[in-house]
């Protein structure tokens, strides 16, 4: 598969559910795959459902497979075979890989993450199913995103392997500082597919919709075979005003985003720290040459370098660095194009040799960065050879003042003992993959660290009213970069000052910021689509990622206790990390473990698989059961009686039924209904092609329950606690007071005292889908909004009659704007199915 290196910040994304064997192609039909993701903030909350039917007359394996970022965090999985759900179950993971051990001795299953790519691990399980039995497969993922030369950038694998009836990929973005650019791409798109992919966008929010169908995916109308195989690519970046930066707040969390721009660039002294030992010869030698004549060339002038090349022996270019004048970049060009490989590896002298050149260097400019580049493909075989020995001779010899940043090249180098020693010197590792673009990820990561801008960052908050402080002080800050700072707010505050201290190029800088909490607070209010407390899990995953880092280069005690500090994290915010381990069981009892590897773990990389992702319910087309007659901005809508609405509701104080239908071309997510006083929020999604809800969201405020009513199971999170509830039993739970019932294969409901109770009916004939209604809804307030709450504040027929039972047509009122609606009989979600049509009043609304 050819690649390709984005210079920018990538969020991956991909899925592929292989679809079984050659001597029966697709009868392990995938019939829906959905990737839905919604950034708030930066921070990228994905879930990925994929539905499979066996075709076949005798059991078939279904698997699923599922590339993310090596950076995100699986939070959630689980399938559902024949309405049996089968949970994903966070643990500690010295303890989970006890219960393993046990199981793998009975002759069980593998690992189910490895890594696969330079940004990518794959999670990968795979389960047997009956003749004629469907799997649902779902994972959710959690990661924050990073900002590198200017953009983030959300890359999404497409391979599905077969078409896919119901494929969709939705991404849905939200930055209260405001969206400077927006761009989609993709290298699998044709005229066919663009005419399936659409992007709505306004000054805060997008949302970018990929839906092709069966026809648009085809690469002929003749054969079966997919179009969809290759990238899908979202880049966007935020505006940016306030100097200080922008904070944002959420229950009681802050987050600090900080990314000065139009700043005058540090002269560079850069010293390229090159090996030439015998095992780069042939291709690597050849990448590292090529990167290196243009990483030349974008030298500034007022930078200074030099070269350091070594094998058993360390060759200094020059005894001094030098300016990067157009005469000493060809003269280094030159040295370039002979560089040949034989020989040792010397890290350790190389690398004090650099130090030295550094120490004694004259006529650099006052305010100037020095940083040393090492890139090496093996282990240290000459002179010290005992990595803990260079690390700290390396770590004595730089002592603080200058940036080491470890490049390894393949897989035959120790990728720990580079890392341990980029960190501790104020610099960062990363591995070069040896694919055709070597070069280019040299290059790119040069472009991430040619340009700093700051230096000595500090980040200073009230120490008497912020407590869980993430890292506040950063040596460097590279233009295109952001520095991301959260917390928790300890005491009540109106105001959250901030001051930054900082070096430019050419002055020391200070500057203050005063966040008014209330009015933070309020930018997320109404923004229905946000996942939970997001800030809060925003601040858990920042924390981790940096006690992790910093356990690298931490002695062995307080190695421990940072490890400890992040495990306890790692639980309680149920995340997958490098402490944590999801016990994953399947049918027959059989147990799976999902581990989060490191880069330091990666031998050998696997070849690359990816896939298409959709969630949904396979069902006749869209529009098949009912035709529309305009009628200025009004339609009537004429059905036969055997039919349900979407949504049916009970007007308060009133015998009247209100038949409502959201217009099919609306937005994945449908802000149903939000009452502040009842502390009460309700989203739903519609399915694909079966113009039917297959998705609730229920958000109370207090207690703070979240749950999430599907077709094929039901998720209730509490306390940063996920349980499952299945349709295939009956079962009641109360969570402080509020009382969550479940009746097999039928409804859910739940309850508070004193007010309103919501239902959700399961309907399995002839789709899937999902019936929501209320009972005591005189106890909205007067606040209720929502398509759907409107209804229940703002409603009042006029009498266009002297019986207005008798009527068939009437004029309604809703929101201040009039509605002709139409008697029609439907079938009512809220009885059993076998009873008769009831009587309502049919309106279709667009959200």
């Amino acid at each position: 598969m050819e690649q390709r290196t984005l210079l920018a910040l990538m969020v991956f994304s991909s899925l592929i559910v292989l679809a079984e064997t050659n001597d029966q192609k697709h009868a392990v039909e995938i019939y829906s795959l959905h990737m839905d993701c919604k950034v708030t903030s930066r921070f990228a909350h994905t879930v990925i459902t994929s539905r499979i039917v066996n075709r076949a007359n005798e059991s078939r394996e279904a698997t699923f497979e599922v590339e993310l970022p090596k950076t995100a965090f699986i939070t959630n999985f689980s399938m559902s075979i024949d309405g049996e759900v089968y949970p994903g179950i966070i643990k500690e993971k010295a303890a989970a890989q006890n219960e393993y051990d046990s199981a793998v001795s009975q002759g069980q299953s593998a690992g189910l993450v490895k890594i696969t790519d330079r940004k990518l691990e794959q999670f990968h399980v795979s389960v047997s199913i009956a003749a004629a039995s469907k799997v649902t497969f779902q994972l959710s993922y959690e990661e924050l995103l990073k900002r590198q030369l200017g953009k983030y950038e959300l890359l999404i694998k497409v391979r599905p392997k077969q078409l896919v009836k119901h494929f969709q990929i939705d991404v849905h973005i939200f930055e209260p500082q405001g969206i400077h650019f927006l761009e989609t791409d993709s290298t699998f798109m044709t005229n066919e597919l663009t005419e399936a992919l659409t992007k709505v966008q306004n000054e805060t929010k997008a949302h970018i919709l990929f839906k092709p169908t069966l026809d648009q995916q085809k690469k002929n109308s003749e054969l079966d075979e997919t179009l969809l195989n290759g990238d899908f690519v979202v880049r966007y970046d935020v505006k940016r005003e306030a100097t200080a930066g922008d904070i944002q707040i959420v229950n009681g969390y802050f987050v600090h985003y900080f990314a000065p721009q139009e700043m005058p660039v540090f002269p560079k002294n850069v010293i390229f720290v090159i090996d030439r030992s015998g095992s780069m010869t042939g291709r690597k030698i050849e990448q590292t040459r090529d990167a290196l004549l243009k990483i030349l060339q974008d030298l500034r002038q007022e930078d200074h370098f030099s070269f350091i090349t070594f094998n058993n022996k360390v060759v200094e270019w020059k005894s001094s660095l030098l300016p990067a004048t157009e005469e000493n970049v060809a003269s280094a060009a030159a040295l370039v194009q002979t560089l040949t490989a034989r020989g040792g590896t010397d890290i350790s002298g190389a690398l004090l040799a650099a130090v030295g050149v550094l120490e004694k260097a004259e006529g650099l400019p006052e305010r100037s960065i020095s940083m040393i580049i090492l890139l090496t493909d093996g282990q240290p075989t000459s002179g010290e050879k005992n990595v803990e020995v260079i690390q700290e001779k390396v770590q004595e010899a730089i002592n603080g003042k200058y940036a080491l940043f470890c490049l390894g090249f393949g897989f035959d180098v120790s990728y720990k003992f580079l890392e341990k020693m980029a960190l501790s010197n104020g610099g960062i590792a990363r591995r070069i993959y040896e694919n055709a673009d070597a070069a280019l990820q040299l290059q790119g990561f040069y472009q991430e660290v040619a340009t700093p801008i700051l230096m000595q960052i500090e980040m200073q908050y009230p120490e008497n009213s912020v407590e869980g402080l993430t890292k506040n002080n950063f040596k460097l800050f590279f233009e295109g970069s952001e520095i991301i700072v959260s917390g928790k707010i300890s005491n009540e505050l109106d105001l959250l000052p901030v001051e930054i201290k900082a070096q430019s190029h050419t002055s020391n800088l200070t500057l203050k910021e005063e966040a008014n909490v209330k009015e933070k607070e309020q930018v997320f209010q109404n923004q229905k689509y946000i996942f939970g407390n997001f800030i809060e899990r925003l601040w858990a995953y920042l924390t981790i990622q940096q006690l992790l880092e910093e356990a690298i280069s931490a002695q062995e005690e307080d190695q421990k206790a940072l490890e400890a500090q992040a495990l306890d994290l790692s639980l309680r915010y149920s995340f997958v990390t490098p402490l944590t381990s999801m016990v994953v069981t399947k049918p027959q009892q059989q147990e799976e473990l999902a581990n989060k590897p490191t880069e330091a773990d990666n031998e050998k990389p696997s070849s690359l698989r990816a896939g298409g992702v959709r969630r949904g319910k396979s069902g006749s087309p869209a529009g098949r059961w009912r035709s529309e007659l305009q009628t200025g901005s009004n339609r009537k809508m004429f059905s036969t009686a055997n039919e349900h609405p979407q949504l049916l509701l009970q007007l308060p104080r009133q015998t009247e039924r209100i038949c409502l239908n959201i217009d099919e071309r609306a937005q994945a997510s449908v802000h149903l209904l939000s009452d502040p006083e009842q502390g009460l929020t309700v989203t739903g999604k519609l399915g694909d092609g079966i113009n039917h809800f297959v998705q609730f969201d229920i958000n109370y405020v207090n207690p703070p329950v979240e749950i999430h009513v599907y077709t094929h199971a039901i998720l209730v999170s509490h306390s940063n606690k996920n349980s499952w509830l299945s349709w295939t039993k009956s079962t009641s739970s109360t969570i402080q007071g509020l009382q969550v019932s479940v009746e097999k294969e039928r409804s859910i409901t739940a309850s508070l005292p004193d007010t309103v109770t919501v239902k959700i009916s399961l309907v399995r004939f002839p789709d899937d889908f999902l019936g929501l209604y209320f009972l005591n809804t005189d106890r909205f307030s007067d606040k209720v909004t929502g398509v759907l709450g409107q209804f229940y504040s703002k409603t009042q027929f006029e009498s266009n009659s002297n019986n207005d039972q008798s009527a068939v047509e009437r004029l309604l009122r809703v929101s201040g704007s009039e509605h002709k609606v139409s008697r029609l009989y439907k079938k009512d979600y809220r009885l059993e199915s076998a009873s008769e049509p009831v009587s309502c009043w049919s309106i279709e609304l667009t959200p």
